[in-house]
Order: C-alpha cells, then sequence, then structure tokens
C-alpha cells in the first residue's frame, strides 16, 4: 500500500525543484527525503525523479502518480473537513500566509477579533508574497491573504476556492499634509523622481503596464518592495511612490496620498482556501474574521 507521507513528499520536491528545498520546507534533512523517496520508488519499481540541471523533475511515471496523489490528498481534506463539520466547532490552530502590505489594515485587526472569538484558536501567520497559493496546495497553510491586479489574467489552481475581501487601489504618495488632493494623471508622473517595486513583482508589472498605456515607460530612481521605504522616500520629499491604499495609514504625518486620474491601478484582495465540499469551521472562522476586517479598512479609507 502506498505511504501517504511518501507521496507528500514526492508532491513537495516536485513543487519546490530539489530534494534539499523540499527538506527545508518539510523540516526535514535531505538525506531522510531522499531515503524516503528511494522506498516510494522501489514501491512502484520504476523511477519517479529524473535530474534536471541542478534540480530534479518527474518522470512520466512520477507525473501519473502525482496526478493520482493529488485526487488522493483532496479525499484527504474532504474527510478532515467533513468530521470538522460534525464536530462544529473552531479548532485549536490553523496557518494564514499574508502580504506584508496587509498587516496592519487587515491582519492585525482579523487576528485580533479572532483571539477575542476564539482564544482557544493560535493562528501561525507567515507574512510573505511568495507564491502563497503554492503553500496552499502543499498544504503548507490553510488560509492564504493574497492579491490580484486587474490587468493580469485570474489563475486560481484547481482544487482553491476564493473568496473577493476588498477592492484596493493604487494612491500616489508625495510629501505634504494629510489632505487628500485631486486625482493625479499617470502621465504626470513621468518626469518625477520615482520610488516603484521591482518590474518582477505582480505590482512592479501593473504599474509598468499602466504606465504604458499612459504613453510613457518609468524610469525610476529608487527600485524596493519594501512599502515602509516608499513612503520613507515620499515623505523626505525624495521621491513619488504608487502605494495600495490599505498600506497607507490615513493618520501618518508627512504624506499626502491622491487618487490615479481616469483608470486607476487596481489590486484586488482575496482570501482562499483549499476547496472542499463541507466546510471547515475554522478556515471559515478566519475567513469572516479577514472579511470583517476589510470592510472597516474600506470603511476608514
Amino acid at each position: 500500500m502506498l505511504d501517504i507521507r511518501r507521496l507528500h513528499m514526492l508532491r513537495t520536491v516536485a513543487a519546490r525543484g530539489s530534494i534539499a528545498a523540499a527538506a527545508q520546507s518539510l523540516d526535514l534533512s535531505a538525506g531522510a527525503v531522499s531515503q524516503q523517496l528511494s522506498a516510494l520508488r522501489q514501491d512502484m519499481g520504476v523511477d519517479l525523479l529524473r535530474p534536471d540541471g541542478r534540480t530534479v523533475a518527474l518522470t512520466e511515471a512520477g507525473r501519473v502518480l502525482l496526478e493520482h496523489a493529488d485526487r488522493i490528498f483532496g479525499a484527504v481534506r474532504e474527510a478532515e473537513s467533513a468530521v470538522a463539520a460534525v464536530r462544529g466547532t473552531v479548532g485549536a490552530t490553523t496557518t494564514l500566509a499574508a502580504l506584508p502590505s496587509t498587516v496592519a489594515g487587515i491582519v492585525a485587526p482579523a487576528l485580533t477579533a479572532l483571539g477575542a472569538d476564539h482564544p482557544q484558536l493560535t493562528v501561525t501567520c507567515l507574512i510573505t508574497d511568495q507564491a502563497q497559493l503554492r503553500e496552499l496546495t502543499l498544504g503548507a497553510v490553510d488560509v492564504v491573504l493574497g492579491q490580484r491586479y486587474t490587468h493580469l489574467p485570474e489563475e486560481t489552481p484547481r482544487g482553491i476556492g476564493v473568496s473577493p475581501l476588498l477592492d484596493d487601489p493604487l494612491l500616489v504618495v508625495t510629501a505634504g499634509s494629510r489632505a487628500v488632493e485631486q486625482p493625479v494623471a499617470l502621465r504626470d508622473l513621468a518626469t518625477r523622481s520615482l520610488a516603484l517595486p521591482p518590474p518582477t513583482t505582480d505590482c512592479g508589472q501593473a504599474i509598468l503596464h499602466a504606465c504604458r498605456q499612459a504613453g510613457f515607460t518609468p524610469a525610476p530612481r529608487y527600485v524596493t518592495a519594501d512599502i515602509t521605504a516608499q513612503l520613507t522616500l515620499a515623505r523626505a520629499g525624495l521621491a513619488t511612490a504608487l502605494v495600495p491604499r490599505t498600506a497607507v495609514d490615513p493618520t501618518t504625518p508627512g504624506i499626502r496620498t491622491s487618487p490615479i486620474e481616469g483608470h486607476p491601478v487596481q489590486r484586488l484582495l482575496f482570501a482562499a482556501t483549499r476547496h472542499t465540499e463541507s466546510a471547515n469551521p475554522t478556515t471559515t472562522a478566519v475567513v469572516a474574521a479577514l472579511r470583517a476586517a476589510a470592510r472597516q479598512a474600506a470603511r476608514s479609507a
């Protein structure tokens, strides 16, 4: 009989590209993972992985096995959720992955509310902007607070359910008073000193796409994905930044925020969970808290 733990290791290696990376994410030694994969190969009687440069890739047999593994893990999730639904109570632990830019406006208020409503629940929070949905499909996290920019196609992995939380436009941030000014046209930023995220990030791609539509290609003087650094540069009068609304504290002194005229650069915040037929009370409670915090953030904007 197949060992589900070994299947999970194969799945993790395939997703992360190497035995070393998989071992790190599983909190195991590379030798332990290699041993379990060798045992799985013996169980199946065929090679499941092959060298691919400095990484490894699935063989044809490995791809076939992984397709079945996805269905097996889906059935396990269904069983766990069905039992949790019968129990009907919020569990003791869960894991949330969230974007750094959502911590102050949404995550912290949501976790505070969860602590008051469900004191037995411990939420471990992974603050990252890297591949959250992959972590969700691998079972490394239970809920993701993610983002999608409107110029990008919607790509939701199979087996993932998404709940929209908030439309979160980017604001033009400069030095000045807290008062919101009249909308600023993107084309007017062409000659300004800009602090922008790298074009390899979702936000950087969205800004680059919008600026090109406005007739210019931005040449930022400062390139950083750190929103705190962007706001510091703006407050010092060194740059103009484009920052999501929920990442800007409206009471922060020394900055002025303005909406983008015409077609704003819009990101959509969402909560994602693994889809199951039976609702899991724990993940349902986390998503509800995120939704309530997002509504409050929208009212406070």
